[in-house]
């Protein structure tokens, strides 16, 4: 098959859906496909930093595209960028037409993507992902109105888990049989532990991932003080609040235990979980959570949140430590017990390790995913309204936090 994936985010931006995305690519590359990409990215230094910004690098077997986001940057107008992507599928097409459509993320990509699909007559897919469920649709009538007819009308909607289909169906009504689950995935050859025993010394904590409040990182960093035990924490990743979480640990008194590593290049991520022993994620919520996985496959014990994305692949005392989002207290207690108990450090990495093994495979993944596309591949998209009212909107004056 030819297959457009049009993705809202790629390297060098860090995310979850850089990685979803280099993985799904690689196994259609691996199993004959012809692909193109299409991503968008950031230009504007402002923006760069918080998301990472810059033009998607080659990706082997691939034919990259990339589409500076000028609308995004100027003032929210993602209006400007889905016809940018609309032009982009349509002239890809006419010179060598696709058979499949396949966007990530379901605004501002799924709607576009699903727009180009009914012109061209072709089908559509659309992956869902953590921003989609959590606040687009939550933020204003436009983006509400536009994610209800994406979900109503792609021909088909891949979501990591149960619980995030859940939360979808809570907030925009979706019927849960409109989803197919297609979970979370790890590269378990990149991924892999440490081939011996950390040094002695403290306990090496790691979080790793958007600097984000609402990925609980100055929640961590409020409980630290009250963590017993030798460890030493570190702060890896971008984003919006790099700052106030650095001003933040400044106030606590933490700079001499915490340290802020800034961006890490995907190919050297591996090496970053396997230079620490613990990977905290109290995160509020998620599509479905690589790093989790990919710490897992690393072999590190994980401490995190009950939280939508993260309870499909953590179960509390059994292959991780859970709390609920916010709690920094219970934070603090979880990380104390993982922290001066060896054996339960060791205990719950081991099950989660195994798992990752048995369970989280791209190559599984990957096979699902192209069975979906075949049982597509003659169900041109349908029609659909495509007419929005234009409201006002907090994601116009912030677009990068989506």
């Amino acid at each position: 098959m030819r297959i457009c994936f049009v993705s809202r985010r790629f390297f060098p931006a860090i995310s979850g859906m850089s990685i979803y995305a280099i993985n799904l690519l690689r196994q259609l590359v691996a199993a004959g496909h012809d692909v193109t990409m299409i991503s968008q990215y950031y230009g504007d230094p402002a923006r760069a930093r918080v998301y990472g910004g810059g033009p998607p690098p080659p990706v082997p077997g691939v034919r990259v595209v990339g589409l500076e986001a000028l609308g995004e940057q100027d003032g929210g107008d993602f209006e400007r960028d889905i016809d940018a992507i609309v032009e982009a599928i349509a002239r890809d097409h006419a010179v060598n037409p696709f058979d499949m459509l396949h966007a990530q993320y379901g605004y501002p990509t799924g709607w576009a993507t699903m727009i180009a699909a009914h012109r061209l007559g072709l089908p559509c897919v659309v992956s869902i992902q953590g921003g989609d469920g959590h606040w687009v649709g939550s933020c204003c009538e436009t983006h509400r109105l536009a994610m209800v007819r994406v979900l109503d009308h792609a021909g088909a909607l891949l979501i990591g888990g149960n619980s995030f289909a859940g939360e979808v169906h809570d907030r925009l009504g979706t019927p849960l049989d409109r989803f197919t689950i297609v979970p979370g995935a790890v590269d378990t050859d990149h991924f892999t532990p440490a081939s011996k025993a950390g040094p002695e010394g403290p306990v090496r904590l790691l979080y790793h991932g958007r600097v984000d409040r609402r990925k609980g990182v100055l929640d961590l960093l409020k409980a630290l003080p009250d963590v017993r035990g030798d460890w030493h924490a570190t702060i890896s990743g971008i984003g919006p609040d790099v700052d106030p979480a650095q001003a933040l640990a400044t106030e606590l008194g933490l700079t001499d235990r915490v340290t802020f590593s800034g961006y890490a290049d995907y190919d050297a991520v591996p090496e970053l979980y396997r230079a620490h022993d613990v990977f905290v994620s109290p995160t509020y919520a998620e599509g479905f959570s690589n790093t989790i996985l990919e710490a897992m496959a690393c072999g590190l014990a994980v401490v995190s949140c009950h939280a939508v994305g993260v309870v499909d692949c953590v179960r509390d005392d059994e292959n991780g430590l859970l709390t609920d989002p916010g709690d920094a207290p219970a934070l603090a207690a979880s990380l104390t017990r993982v922290i001066t108990d060896t054996s339960l450090r060791t205990r719950l990495a081991t099950a989660a390790l195994e798992e990752c093994r048995r369970v989280y495979s791209w190559d599984a993944v990957g096979q699902q995913i192209v069975g979906i596309y075949r049982d597509l591949r003659n169900q041109p998209q349908a029609a659909f309204d495509t007419d929005l009212p234009i409201t006002p909107c907090r994601f116009r004056s912030e677009p990068h936090l989506l």
